[in-house]
């Protein structure tokens, strides 16, 4: 569950246009903030975008896979990022952009 970081940087880097993003160490990953809102994971050098029954078949069609961090665990509401997203910074952003507005929606139920 480790996160190198060169990866960290390196996803730092890509979604670098959505503004002012912080990071903080959580049980061997690390989250991403933007806003304040908690949107993404990253576990095993993997990036995971919050996700929600609505985005769940657009994750699903990218060929992404949930957030499971135990064996027996079900899995989390994250998506491993699009494989081609991470070739596309503009493509990624943009998912990203749907992972904070899943994050900003929750919020906004509680």
């Amino acid at each position: 569950m480790a996160v190198s970081s060169d990866y960290l940087n390196f996803v730092l880097e890509q979604l670098a246009p959505l503004g002012p993003l912080t990071s903080r160490k959580m049980f061997g990953g690390v989250g991403l903030y933007a806003q304040g809102l908690f949107f993404a994971l990253i576990d095993d050098d993997t990036l995971y975008l919050k996700g929600d029954e609505a985005l769940r078949p657009d994750f699903e069609a990218a060929g992404s896979h949930a957030f499971c961090p135990f064996a027996d665990a079900k899995p989390m509401a994250y998506w491993s990022a699009p494989a081609e997203a991470l070739d596309e910074p503009d493509l990624l952003v943009d998912w990203a952009r749907r992972s904070i507005a899943v994050a900003a929606a929750r919020k906004a139920r509680r």
